[in-house]
């Protein structure tokens, strides 16, 4: 799990600086920062999708993964998940709330929404890749956190941005990263041998949709996605590679 250790330190230690500079930078600058960033999130997420060998297989997935989703109500949990950490990280500011004027709970309303959208966006965006499962196997199985040194450069550099426009919420995006890397560095030996090549592939192509339903959503606010309710679809892509295989479907060669 070194590899996870490095990417949780650098997303804390960017996500720190972030919110020390937020304040100080001007807001025409943090807009610009946080457009570069979903133009280039926008950029890896079709960069991925371009490596499936069949988009059929991806959108079936998607719709799958979103069914699921809607089901369960993923997204919904997420940000759910997000307030709870607000509540306990501001829990006193919270006392006395009788005695507070209509606009101190605007403001207090404001602050809980911007921690929740941090929280979630670089959740999502931190979780969601082939480096993260790719990094976490090889970190799992050969202690080579090579990958994953590299991915806690971007993240701690992403996080920095995100954290001097959407605040201290970006910071506790370092728990699901925690124990999602960690989790998987830890299955890896038995995950390793279930994984083939075929199956990352379709996931990382499936991965690159949610990423630009991230950046058309969160980062650019060009439109509202539930994009939290398509995480399914990460798992659905691999078992569905997984079926047609065994059915001896030729997936890769469907129209």
């Amino acid at each position: 799990m070194t590899g996870t250790i490095i990417n949780v330190v650098a997303i804390l230690l960017g996500g720190l600086l972030g919110c020390v500079l937020g304040g100080r930078l001007p807001e025409r600058l943090r807009q610009t920062v946080m457009a570069g960033l979903g133009l280039f999130t926008l950029a890896i997420g079709l960069q991925l999708f371009l490596g499936t060998q069949n988009s059929l297989v991806v959108l079936g997935s998607l719709l799958i993964g979103t069914l699921l989703g809607e089901w369960w109500q993923v997204e919904d949990g997420i940000r759910r998940f997000g307030g709870w950490l607000e509540q306990r990280i501001y829990s006193r500011q919270g006392k006395g709330a009788d005695e507070q004027s209509s606009m101190e709970k605007e403001q207090r309303q404001s602050n809980r929404e911007r921690f929740i959208r941090g929280f979630f966006t670089a959740s999502l965006l931190f979780c969601i890749g082939p480096i993260a499962i790719l990094g976490a196997i090889q970190d799992g199985l050969a202690g080579d956190y090579q990958l994953l040194a590299v991915k806690s450069v971007l993240d701690g550099f992403a996080s920095l941005a995100f954290a001097s426009s959407m605040g201290v919420g970006v910071l506790f995006s370092a728990l699901p990263i925690l124990v999602y890397q960690g989790g998987v560095s830890l299955l890896a030996a038995q995950i390793e041998p279930l994984v083939s090549e075929a199956m990352m592939n379709e996931m990382s192509a499936t991965g690159g949709v949610i990423l630009m339903a991230i950046a058309v959503s969160s980062l650019l606010e060009i439109k509202p996605i539930r994009s939290g309710n398509l995480l399914p679809a990460l798992f659905v892509a691999p078992l569905l590679v997984a079926l047609l295989t065994f059915l001896g479907v030729n997936w890769a060669s469907l129209p």
